[in-house]
């Protein structure tokens, strides 16, 4: 994981814009937000997975940035007045805060615009125009109204709503779980030769793990602390977000982090021992403490 990690930084580091005499500020967020933070835990499914299938790792690096530029423009849009209004993210001030708000969603813009942008013309990457577009098509229904921004305009409208366990569920495939399954699924479409069936099986393990990653969140929101963390603690019970331990209890919510991690790990029987990065990258999302 520490492998993969330094290496997305690095990929990272040599594909976002650096500073010119225009638009420094707006290079500055973006780099400031992107890099030297978070758990890149989409990153690492992206090269868990293309482990597992054998795909090459020039093809995983692009995958990888792309789906990360995505993550860390949401992350920054999330974080805004308008939004969840947060003043702390991956231990540090929030984009907002160290530049202003305008910069802040011009970077979150730009980082949209540079996914797709790689995915469609990057030279690192050896796929065909046809991969290409499943990928294209993959990341954008992923992060768009069905899915991750969906998500978040469900969440937004849920404050100091009562929510079913399924809506909350709905909610969560979409706003956090949409971006974990294409970070498995995409790697998958680099193989043409992959059966229908392995696409499934990865596909089940992809959306557990992706609502277990929000069970788990949910969790660490109550039992966690702001330095652990690295973002305010307790904020989604001080903004009166429902949550698994708000509607169904903190025990009843440790129960089903443990089962979603137990399908999740039945998943991957098919594949052996290729998928053992993938399990590792599960059982770190499940015992994460932070």
């Amino acid at each position: 994981m520490q492998d993969k990690q330094t290496r997305i930084e690095s990929v990272l580091e040599q594909l976002l814009p650096r500073k010119d005499s225009q638009r420094s500020q707006l290079h500055a967020a973006i780099r400031y937000s992107s890099l030297d933070g978070g758990k890149r835990v989409r990153p690492l499914l992206v090269y868990a997975t293309g482990k597992a299938l054998n795909i090459a790792v020039e093809n995983l690096d692009i995958i990888a940035a792309a789906i990360e530029m995505i993550h860390v423009y949401s992350l920054i849009h999330d974080d805004l007045p308008a939004m969840d209004d947060d003043d702390l993210r991956r231990g540090k001030a929030t984009n907002h805060k160290a530049f202003d708000e305008a910069t802040a969603i011009l970077a979150g813009d730009a980082l949209q615009a540079m996914a797709f942008n790689l995915l469609a013309s990057s030279k690192k990457m050896t796929l065909s125009a046809d991969i290409r577009l499943r990928l294209i098509s993959e990341l954008s229904s992923a992060a768009g109204s069905l899915g991750m921004v969906g998500g978040q305009a469900i969440d937004l409208a849920s404050v100091n709503q009562s929510l079913t366990l399924e809506q909350l569920e709905q909610m969560h495939h979409a706003k956090t779980g949409a971006l974990i399954c294409a970070s498995v699924l995409m790697p998958a479409y680099c193989d043409p030769s992959l059966s229908e069936q392995k696409i499934v099986q990865l596909t089940q393990f992809a959306n557990c793990i992706g609502l277990a990653f929000q069970v788990q969140d949910d969790i660490l929101d109550i039992e966690s602390d702001t330095e652990t963390l690295g973002k305010t603690q307790g904020s989604d019970l001080a903004a009166n977000k429902p949550t698994y331990p708000s509607i169904i209890g903190l025990k009843a919510s440790k129960q089903k982090l443990q089962d979603l991690y137990q399908t999740a790990m039945h998943s991957l029987d098919e594949f052996g021992d290729s998928a053992q990065s993938l399990k590792q990258l599960a059982r770190f999302i499940v015992k994460r403490r932070k």
